[in-house]
């Protein structure tokens, strides 16, 4: 894939979970390939926890990420959720 196709197919990946690329600090040490793994297997609107996880069950090591970016996503994460729930 092109460099600027696999930016693209990123992002549209990254939205569709509802992960925000540009505040996640682990995306610096990923590889494209490794990303797109984890991404693709999650549900929309899993969320950055979500891709965390499934990145760490794949193996990627994400040591990269800050505490302060991990608790961000599982604040994230927990609001979401809570929402979800209030609306069904």
């Amino acid at each position: 894939m092109a460099d600027e196709q696999t930016f693209e197919t990123l992002l549209s990946e990254f939205r569709r979970v509802g992960v925000d690329p540009d505040t996640f600090s682990a995306m610096l040490a990923l590889r494209p390939e490794d990303a797109l793994r984890a991404l693709r297997s999650l549900p929309d609107g899993a969320g950055p926890s979500a891709f965390l996880a499934q990145l760490r069950k794949n193996g990627v090591a994400t040591t990269n990420t800050s505490p302060v970016a991990d608790r961000k996503a599982a604040a994230l994460e927990k609001r979401d959720h809570r929402r979800r729930d209030k609306s069904a």
